[in-house]
């Protein structure tokens, strides 16, 4: 329900139209220029008002850092300079109360006042991981935004490796199961947010990078091969013997602007209808 601010809020109180004076709690300081503003309520059942306020970009540090910052899912972002960062989420025991709700939930009668409940409880707790998540990212992103004048990422598709394995019926999916909890992981850590707010608070200072082989090559010499990628979390170059974190070694690729090709060229597009060129052959 958009509405005009101008003199619709007074205090802690803002008028809704049709519906009077609303009571609510400020959450942060609202600048002086707003023009209007959107209440709101989440799938927990609770009602927001944000005000329409564009906040300033945070300005370079001009210290001339580059970060490269390589997302995953065991950790969130890890960073070229060797820190690992991690999305927190719900805590032990509310994470066991959800699974409980969940069970509860395919047990229950469809229709029911206690399916009902169980899903405003399941709500509820998703809407507070929500909230946590929400948190990290912007946090993380404010202080990479303070701390380093260019930001590269891999230039990711979310949507695309998020995208259900189900299939169709004459060619149905496989290993739907472990797909669907790859895809919540994904969406778990927050890595769209993590960019959007970089996007919005660095303006002009976040770049992106091709993700193609940044976790197969060395960041020290180079050599690009699969093998050097031993697990998850550890990368040995099979070339120099190069060792340190699998992650950390992707983000110093992507910090770097490396885009690699498979046969191990640079990523560039050249153009291929070009004119055959002279060769000059050695006089005798």
């Amino acid at each position: 329900m958009p509405c005009a601010a101008g003199q619709n809020v007074v205090g802690i109180r803002y008028r809704i139209p049709k519906a009077g004076w609303v009571r609510f709690r400020w959450s942060r300081q609202v600048p002086q220029d707003v023009k209007s503003f959107r209440v709101t309520m989440d799938r927990a059942g609770r009602w927001h008002v944000a005000f329409a306020a564009v906040p300033d970009p945070i300005p370079g540090p001009g210290n001339g850092e580059v970060v490269g910052i390589d997302r995953g899912v065991a950790v969130s972002a890890a960073l070229s300079t060797g820190e690992l960062l991690c999305c927190p989420g719900l805590p032990g025991r509310q994470q066991q109360r959800l699974r409980r709700l969940e069970r509860r939930l395919a047990r229950a009668k469809r229709g029911s006042e206690r399916r009902k409940q169980v899903k405003r409880a399941i709500a509820r707790l998703k809407g507070r991981d929500a909230d946590i998540r929400k948190d990290w990212c912007e946090k993380t992103s404010t202080s990479l935004a303070c701390r380093f004048d260019v930001i590269r990422v891999e230039d990711l598709k979310i949507g695309s490796m998020t995208r259900s394995a189900k299939g169709t019926a004459a060619e149905p999916g496989r290993n739907m199961r472990q797909k669907a909890g790859l895809n919540r992981e994904i969406l778990r850590s927050g890595r769209g947010l993590l960019v959007r707010r970089l996007h919005d608070k660095a303006p002009g200072r976040v770049e992106k990078v091709r993700p193609a082989y940044t976790g197969q090559r060395c960041s020290a010499c180079g050599h690009i091969a699969a093998g050097s990628r031993e697990s998850q979390a550890l990368f040995r170059c099979a070339a120099c013997g190069n060792t340190l974190n699998a992650d950390v070694n992707a983000a110093r690729n992507i910090a770097a602007g490396h885009a690699v090709t498979a046969r191990g060229g640079e990523g560039v597009a050249r153009p291929v209808n070009r004119e055959p060129q002279p060769v000059l052959l050695p006089t005798v």
